[in-house]
């Protein structure tokens, strides 16, 4: 009898380490293979500008040429203000003062961080604008 009692379910709950680093190797071979393969063959500059659709909104995004870290960043940081706005509230019965120095102060440290995060890309935004104007520029002469 089984620790379910009279219920056998089949499901067998260890996995033995030499399978999982079995699996673990296997994946990195086919993941450095995959990589090399989708780099090589699809993300070839010779197929900037050839696909339509999802395809090429996979290729931009595969590519880096679109950036998502900056929406991420904006979303991260509305919820995280909003926990700290929150959970400030917790210390009002305790302490008034940690509450405010929690409510202000925190949101100050948060909207300091994520500005920094954001004004680097931007800057990497803005390097990489002028970099296809002076390629254009150039392309020109």
């Amino acid at each position: 009898m089984n620790t379910y009692g009279a219920y056998d379910f089949g499901y067998n709950v260890t996995t033995s380490s030499s399978s999982v680093g079995t699996w673990m190797l296997v994946s990195a071979v086919a993941a450095l293979i995959g990589g090399i393969v989708v780099y090589l063959v699809f993300l070839n500059k010779s197929n900037e500008g050839k696909y339509k659709g999802f395809v090429n909104w996979l290729y931009d995004f595969l590519s880096f040429k679109s950036m998502f870290a900056e929406v991420l960043l904006k979303v991260v940081y509305l919820i995280l203000a909003i926990y700290i706005t929150l959970s400030s509230f917790a210390l009002i019965g305790t302490n008034f003062i940690a509450f405010l120095a929690y409510l202000i102060i925190g949101n100050l440290v948060l909207r300091l961080m994520f500005e920094f995060s954001l004004v680097i890309l931007v800057i990497c935004r803005n390097t990489t604008e002028i970099n296809k104007k002076l390629k254009k520029e150039s392309a020109k002469k």
